[in-house]
């Protein structure tokens, strides 16, 4: 069973962290591993219809942002990695910082300095000096920056589409099959 650790935060985005936590659910060889910040709740309730146990169901496992004490706490808990989607600037300052208050953070920085795979959706624009300055230490930390761009060659008839297709950026970086990504042809 291969693990990964998906943390959402209060940026803007739930429903691509809805599809990414859809598509693991359907990989019967990944189990998933969930974090929620306080915004992320806030932010649940704001952009969509969805309940937090409802996202909640997605995961294999959820944990208490609180507990610091958790597996995916530990380097010692094997994952392929972590991603955090949507991942506000909050969230990138303190990743890049060390800052690790709690478990979102904690769980990224153990993923750093276990040389796991980390990709961080991020969610802001336009990005000022302070944003690029944190998302280039992390870059040449390993950590994986993908902003959720729009793209257009695919020719999106629906938000669903854009969203798919950002979901199936994310899950190739883990080498997870994802029929509804239009890839380039």
């Amino acid at each position: 069973m291969k693990r990964i650790v998906v943390g959402i935060s209060g940026a803007s985005g739930i429903p691509i962290a809805i599809e990414v936590l859809r598509a693991i659910k359907e990989q019967p060889e990944w189990q998933s591993s969930l974090v929620m910040t306080d915004g992320a709740v806030k932010t649940i309730e704001l952009e969509t219809s969805y309940h937090i146990e409802q996202i909640q169901m997605l995961a294999d496992e959820c944990h208490d942002i609180k507990n610091i004490g958790a597996s995916i706490a530990s380097g010692t808990y094997k994952t392929e990695g972590m991603i955090v989607v949507p991942c506000s600037m909050k969230t990138v300052a303190g990743i890049a910082s060390g800052y690790s208050d709690n478990l979102l953070l904690r769980a990224a920085d153990v993923t750093l300095k276990e040389r796991r795979k980390l990709v961080l959706v991020a969610r802001e624009t336009p990005f000022n000096t302070i944003h690029l300055r944190n998302m280039l230490e992390l870059s040449q930390m390993g950590a994986i920056i993908l902003p959720p761009m729009l793209t257009f060659y695919n020719k999106p008839q629906s938000m669903d589409d854009m969203v798919n297709h950002i979901a199936g950026k994310i899950l190739d970086v883990f080498d997870i099959e994802y029929q509804k990504l239009c890839r380039w042809s």
